[in-house]
């Protein structure tokens, strides 16, 4: 069968790429066609084009991109008609996503199928009428999501959390990688503290010279920064210039694997800490002080942005939002996370709540197997 497949940004290049990996298992004629990056041309099939292009967020660098946005909508359009996929398989990317599903549905009349949810559930509950009239099938990756769509009267289906699959399958194929990450980037035996500042440059520019501030009182510890995909080590040099941090790309797994403490900023990041059982806090700072704050706090429709309070339903992890974020909280909190040794157990015992509430690995399988059934019918 050919499947074409849209992923917008280095979270979903990832996601898709694995169960691409798993489609191909499950059926030897597989094609692709896809809009993602280069896990998911390592899978093979056509890249049309790559998450690079397509990665705008936020309200100014959207509209200041639209002609490129509209290009790129366009081009995706004509290459699913020419196409002519047996299912169009979207993973998560709204804004675009749901254009896209539309136009499937209406125009073409392909199946569409969304793997990994837009987080409606946050704010834009609105969406919730165009994924019950253009997308066929749901295979969510977060248990909670279940009960919001039976709220909506749409049912969807829970394959558990790919997370869980890409880590136990580091864990277990990669312990040399593990050992050897101090001597491969010439760390000193101190402890690490990791800094996931986020994939984004709007989102690096506005956390990561608050984390750097926040090292400063520690000196007994290293500081190492994972580096985002797709951004290049120069942009990084700005922040870290007469700081010690260091930064390492491509190792944000070996890096979490041998940290002691980390700082995250929210999205998938703050659940891959919880699940190498490294105590972080969550930090993400917007401008606009506390009358923005506050506006957010009414706009959203959830108590927590981090998926690991999300998913247990309470506060595991100390969350530094907004105004919050600054470098005094910062600070306060990392102190806890490197000296309180109950502070830091407290933590790991949520961890093991939300490892129980995921269930077990599987998640590309299962939902590579549904689709492929689905299909079939």
């Amino acid at each position: 069968m050919r499947y074409f497949l849209i992923a917008g940004e280095a979270s979903g290049d990832l996601h898709a790429a694995n169960l691409m990996a798993t489609l191909k298992k499950e059926d030897t004629q597989a094609e692709f066609r896809f809009l993602g990056g280069d896990l998911m041309l390592a899978q093979g099939g056509t890249l049309i084009k790559h998450y690079r292009e397509m990665a705008f967020m936020g309200f100014i660098p959207v509209l200041m991109n639209l002609k490129t946005i509209m290009r790129n909508m366009a081009v995706c359009k004509q290459e699913i008609k020419s196409f002519a996929p047996d299912v169009v398989i979207l993973i998560d990317y709204p804004g675009f996503n749901l254009k896209i599903a539309k136009f499937v549905k209406t125009e073409l009349g392909i199946p569409v199928h969304y793997y990994i949810s837009p987080k409606i559930w946050a704010w834009k509950e609105y969406r919730i009428k165009d994924i019950k009239r253009y997308v066929d099938k749901m295979f969510s990756i977060l248990p909670f999501e279940v009960p919001f769509y039976q709220k909506h009267d749409y049912p969807i289906q829970y394959v558990g959390n790919p997370s869980l699959d890409e880590i136990h399958h580091y864990k277990t194929t990669q312990q040399a990688e593990v050992a050897s990450f101090r001597s491969t980037n010439k760390l000193s035996e101190k402890p690490i503290v990791a800094l996931l500042a986020g994939s984004r440059k709007q989102e690096i520019d506005k956390n990561l010279p608050l984390m750097l501030d926040a090292a400063k009182d520690f000196p007994g510890y290293q500081f190492i920064i994972a580096g985002a995909p797709g951004i290049d080590r120069e942009y990084y040099a700005t922040y870290i210039q007469d700081t010690e941090a260091k930064i390492v790309f491509g190792q944000t797994y070996p890096l979490l694997s041998n940290a002691y403490a980390a700082l995250v900023t929210s999205g998938t990041a703050t659940l891959e800490t919880a699940l190498f059982d490294v105590p972080q806090a969550v930090c993400y700072y917007q401008s606009g002080g506390k009358i923005l704050y506050y506006v957010v706090e009414k706009i959203l429709k959830v108590p927590y942005v981090s998926l690991v309070n999300l998913i247990a339903n309470r506060t595991v992890v100390k969350e530094l939002l907004g105004y919050k974020a600054s470098v005094e909280n910062l600070t306060e909190e990392l102190n806890l996370l490197l000296t309180n040794t109950n502070y830091r157990e407290e933590i790991k015992t949520g961890y093991q709540e939300i490892d129980r509430l995921l269930g077990e690995p599987g998640a590309p399988e299962h939902a590579a197997k549904a689709i492929i059934a689905n299909l079939k019918k």
